[in-house]
């Protein structure tokens, strides 16, 4: 007689995984796959994939992972090719990270296989890491699957989304070890200002604090606006510089992103022993596109596509002008990366939940998006919106969200639609709104 287990003994999961999320890939977007094989036409605002939405690889780019193929068959070194490492130190190198050297290179399936690996490297359990809210979700489920514990710093909403530096400091504990800069920001697009970078620099520095930049959106700009590495800010603060080709080449199915060490690497050799570890513990990044690191980073077309009459500086400023024209809806102009990440007046608009809001969007208008709480700690009623589609698309993404709120308007407005978006609110300074105007579409 056996006196096993029975079969049908449930298998428990980590407790950890209870606080581990990921709001782009979860339940809603699983709905509207659903939706889909029903003959449904959702339209999916949800991912930033540029492939998705038409925006191809330079030709370039995938000839010489193509080329390369034969020659890719084993195991590369375990933080990657020297010759790919070298083009990557090259690159910051010419970003004025003067010091970083190809040994300082770790290459990686993306910076979603490479954040953790940092974190695991670094964490004890109970140790905590400041991470910006809203967030990438990524930064806040890996922390908590390293053991450590997620401490969110504000960013705000009516300082073009600016952290204050203050907030950040205030929120350091004997427990704390690391500190998360996104920027330019997913969710909000903001770009934050060498003033913020210095005193974020400032505060790892006085707490000994290594910190994290993920700066995969760096080449996405709008308006003239700079992007000052954060590395920059600290030459003597460890720095783990996060990068990749999913979004500045628009190849995120190839899987290929790096994180560059800055700042004193004598203090940091026990860290850096445990990063060759875990890089040796998953042998190698995937060998093909590593081929390709080289020829992807001197095929730099992104300032093309972000240019104000290019394919992504007319999509950006389209939604943008769409957005602020719904009543009730109130939008901060993006200055980097390709999100929006709108607010509704919940006095005006019952929309319940940020989760109900996706929900609800989902199933009356077939419109896919992110909710705000996905994305860590804001207020209620936000949600993210990807500004790489099309303008057609976008214009009828933004006719079905204004249906949805004007059926959930507590008191519609006869008064014009239009609307002004947030002021900006800087050192004592509120700059006057921009005007708006409405883009007639893109030539295709």
């Amino acid at each position: 007689m056996s006196t096993g287990p029975r079969a049908d003994h449930p298998v428990r999961a980590s407790r950890r995984m209870a606080d581990v999320a990921y709001g782009m890939r979860g339940a809603l977007a699983a709905e509207a796959e659903r939706m889909r094989s029903r003959g449904e036409h959702v339209l999916a605002l949800n991912l930033g994939d540029p492939a998705a939405y038409g925006l191809t690889p330079a030709p370039e780019v995938v000839r010489a992972v193509r080329e390369q193929l034969d020659h890719s068959c084993g195991y590369s070194t375990a933080k990657g090719l020297p010759s790919a490492r070298r083009a990557v130190a090259e690159h910051y190198r010419a970003k004025g990270l003067a010091d970083v050297r190809p040994r300082d290179v770790y290459l990686g399936n993306g910076v979603s296989e490479l954040a953790p690996m940092s974190l695991n490297a670094l964490l004890d359990p109970r140790d905590e890491v400041l991470i910006p809210a809203p967030d990438y979700p990524m930064w806040t489920a890996s922390v908590v699957v390293a053991g450590g514990r997620p401490v969110h710093y504000p960013c705000d909403e009516h300082a073009d989304w600016y952290p204050d530096p203050a907030q950040i400091s205030a929120r350091v504990t004997d427990r704390t070890r690391a500190i998360v800069v996104i920027n330019p920001n997913n969710p909000t697009g903001a770009v934050w200002p060498p003033d913020v970078l210095d005193a974020i620099a400032d505060i790892a520095r006085r707490h000994h604090l290594v910190l994290l930049a993920d700066e995969i959106y760096a080449d996405f700009l709008y308006d003239d606006t700079a992007h000052v590495p954060l590395a920059s800010c600290a030459p003597d603060v460890a720095c783990l510089t996060f990068g990749g080709l999913s979004k500045r080449s628009r190849i995120p199915g190839y899987r290929m992103g790096w994180m560059a060490l800055t700042g004193p690497r004598g203090p940091a050799r026990e860290y850096t022993d445990a990063l060759d570890t875990l890089a040796s513990l998953r042998l190698c990044p995937n060998v093909p596109v590593q081929r390709a690191v080289r020829a992807a980073l001197a095929a730099d077309d992104t300032p093309s596509l972000t240019a104000p009459d290019g394919a992504l500086g007319r999509r950006r400023e389209h939604i943008w002008n769409l957005l602020n024209a719904v009543p009730g809806v109130r939008s901060v102009k993006p200055q980097g990366a390709f999100y929006t990440f709108p607010s509704i007046d919940v006095r005006r608009c019952r929309i319940g939940d940020d989760d109900r809001l996706a929900n609800e969007l989902l199933r009356e208008e077939r419109l896919l998006i992110v909710p705000g709480n996905a994305l860590g700690p804001v207020a209620p009623g936000h949600f993210r919106m990807v500004t790489l589609a099309p303008t057609d698309l976008l214009t009828d993404a933004a006719g079905r969200l204004a249906r949805f709120l004007e059926r959930r308007t507590a008191r519609p407005s006869r008064t014009s639609s239009s609307h002004t978006p947030p002021t900006r609110k800087r050192k004592g300074v509120t700059a006057r709104p921009v005007g708006h105007h409405h883009d007639l579409g893109e030539p295709r």
